[in-house]
């Protein structure tokens, strides 16, 4: 995205210097100076080891099966099994399944390579179009998420596959719910401006070739499993800033002092969220079925990175705070918002219509918080 050019020395430095040198001076008066920065280096190293590591691990797994799945032609089939549900429950065109897929097996940015096809584009009215953000961010990340979460079975010493498919239920029911705001809102807005679309004659979307590499069917397996692995590496590789910095902050903020005073060692904090949490916790356990407040942190992080929220369970399960309910919530509105504060704007610019940013990010605010409750509900009801 282009930069702005804005004058070098202005009121927003100033803020920005006394929000940064109060949060360290408070923090270092909490935990003490050095205690602090050895826990701020401590923590982020052992995310970083014992964390980014694993997501990575996961995430080339994922990416591998995705590149098989989409080479031999499952991705397709699941494309037209998908288009018999998808008009009626989110309004939009059969070729929109092929973003949940993709989405689903990479990150929300994909349905932008689907977006700037035509072929892909010609089937969705004006209106309908703008609502693929909200679609695509629903699903971003689903796999490596579902993976992961699964994968903390070990640790938790339970089996949470089940646990992990309603969380994928409850993010379906969020997206329903966001995809529909965005349309009613959208709708409006061409209505508004005078370019609310005709109806466009009804056609199925059916894609009747697909891309497949040169060689023996061997030759063809080996080769989009290692490259789907290289999509894996890289997107793991992406998500490290977002899991050391905003990890490192939100495990400061849960935390509190363990016994006998602060040592600087990692994990350590000043435990300011599970306050906030307490506070809310008459909302957050009807709503949610949070049984500790500091699972508060999970929702707040995956609002702007779903790769550092993942990044938290592992330690909440040591500390035994979350249980399987929590993991059916955290799968449902980790993967539902999927960081969409931190990819949005981005995406609704990269459609041409940052007009309808705003309204996009609220109907997704409604959407993800409906899908946390949707899991809650729905582990209650089979669990």
């Amino acid at each position: 995205m282009e930069k702005l050019k804005k004058k070098a020395i202005s009121l927003e430095a100033f803020i920005c210097l006394g929000l940064l040198a109060g949060s360290f001076i408070t923090t270092a008066k909490i935990m003490g100076p050095v205690n602090m920065i050895n826990t701020v280096m401590g923590t982020a190293h052992d995310l970083l080891i014992n964390t980014v590591f694993f997501i990575m691990g996961v995430a080339v797994l994922a990416g591998a099966l995705s590149e098989i799945l989409s080479e031999f032609g499952v991705i397709s089939l699941i494309n037209k099994l998908l288009y018999f549900v998808i008009y009626p429950l989110y309004r939009l065109p059969g070729a929109s399944a092929l973003a949940i897929v993709t989405t689903y097996i990479s990150d929300n940015p994909a349905v932008l390579s689907l977006a700037a096809n035509k072929e892909f584009r010609k089937y969705f009215k004006n209106y309908q179009f703008t609502a693929l953000t909200n679609l695509g961010t629903s699903f971003g990340m689903g796999f490596i998420v579902s993976a992961f979460m699964v994968a903390q079975g070990g640790l938790m010493k339970e089996n949470l596959f089940k646990a992990v498919l309603i969380g994928n239920l409850g993010a379906v029911v969020g997206s329903i719910i966001s995809v529909n705001l965005m349309l009613h809102y959208s709708k409006k807005y061409f209505k508004s401006i005078g370019e609310s679309e005709e109806e466009k004659e009804i056609e199925k979307f059916v894609l009747d070739t697909r891309e497949i590499r040169r060689g023996s069917i061997f030759g063809r397996f080996l080769e989009a499993m290692l490259e789907g692995g290289k999509v894996g590496v890289d997107m793991g590789i992406a998500i490290i800033p977002g899991v050391i910095i905003i990890c490192t902050t939100v495990l400061m903020l849960t935390n509190g002092m363990p016994q006998g005073g602060y040592t600087g060692a990692a994990y350590e904090g000043i435990g300011i969220l599970p306050i906030i949490g307490a506070k809310l916790n008459f909302i957050l356990k009807p709503l949610f079925g949070f049984t500790s407040p500091q699972a508060i942190a999970f929702p707040i992080t995956a609002l702007g990175a779903v790769g550092a929220a993942i990044g938290l369970v592992p330690q909440f399960i040591k500390e035994g705070v979350i249980g399987p309910r929590e993991i059916a919530v955290f799968t449902s509105m980790g993967m539902c918002w999927s960081g969409y504060l931190s990819t949005h704007v981005a995406m609704m610019d990269s459609l041409k219509y940052r007009e309808l940013t705003g309204k996009a990010i609220f109907s997704h605010t409604i959407g993800g918080l409906a899908a946390g409750m949707a899991a809650n509900f729905l582990y209650s009801l089979f669990v």
